[in-house]
């Protein structure tokens, strides 16, 4: 019997060989592409919208995570730059109607520099 394939594994292979900062960006944009997809919703917080912003807020506490660590290698300033900007976007999630354009676009901007094309 052949085994059934896996599009799961093989885009997870796949990604395996991209570089790293390319990985980020696609972080970026996937999850970027829930907030758009949620941003139809209309002005009800639908099951979509919820999830989208769970995610989001997981992503951007996460690069906090990573941008604190005294081992990270980016220059200090830059780091403090995207920390400040990745607080301003977990203090937007909080809002009673988070302002999901303005999401999408620092995560745009952000995928964009990771992808060199800022």
């Amino acid at each position: 019997m052949m085994p059934r394939p896996n599009p799961t594994r093989a885009y997870g292979a796949a990604r395996a060989g991209m570089p790293v900062r390319s990985q980020e960006a696609d972080v970026f944009r996937r999850v970027t592409g829930a907030l758009r997809a949620a941003q139809g919703e209309g002005a009800e917080m639908g099951l979509r919208a919820i999830r989208a912003l769970a995610d989001n807020r997981r992503l951007w506490l996460a690069v906090e995570g990573v941008l604190v660590d005294p081992t990270n290698g980016l220059p200090a300033p830059l780091r403090a730059s995207i920390v400040s900007v990745g607080r301003t976007v977990l203090r937007e999630m909080e809002a009673e109607k988070p302002d999901l354009a303005f999401l999408i676009e620092v995560n745009e901007n952000i995928a964009a520099g990771l992808a060199g094309q800022a």
